[in-house]
C-alpha cells in the first residue's frame, strides 16, 4: 500500500478531503522525522515505536580493494511494532499459496 493509497482510504472512510489528509499524513511524518533527527523516539500506543539505535564502531572489509575500513559509530532509525499490533497481524494475515 502506497501513501497515495493510505490518503486515498483515510478520506473514503473519514469523508475528509484528500487535500487535507495529506497534509495531515504529510505532517505527521515530518514530526516523527524531526523527532528521530534530534534524537527522541516516538511511541503510538498500540501501533509502536519509531526509536533511534546507535550503531557500534566497527571494522569493515572493502572486499574489491582487499583493505580494512572503519566504520564510525552512527544512529539508524528504526521501527518495533507494538504486541498487540503484531498479534493481530499474525492472526489476520491469511497468506495463501
Amino acid at each position: 500500500m502506497t501513501k497515495a493509497e493510505i490518503i486515498t482510504e483515510i478520506s473514503s472512510k473519514t469523508g475528509i478531503e484528500k487535500v487535507d489528509v495529506q497534509e495531515t499524513v504529510e505532517a505527521f511524518f515530518k514530526v516523527v522525522k524531526n523527532s528521530m533527527m534530534g534524537g527522541e523516539n516516538v511511541y503510538v500506543r498500540g501501533f509502536g515505536s519509531f526509536v533511534v539505535k546507535k550503531r557500534a564502531k566497527k571494522t569493515a572489509r572493502n572486499i574489491s580493494k582487499n583493505t580494512a575500513i572503519i566504520i564510525p559509530e552512527h544512529f539508524v532509525p528504526s521501527f518495533k511494532p507494538a504486541k498487540t499490533f503484531v498479534d493481530k497481524v499474525r492472526t489476520g494475515n491469511k497468506v495463501s499459496k
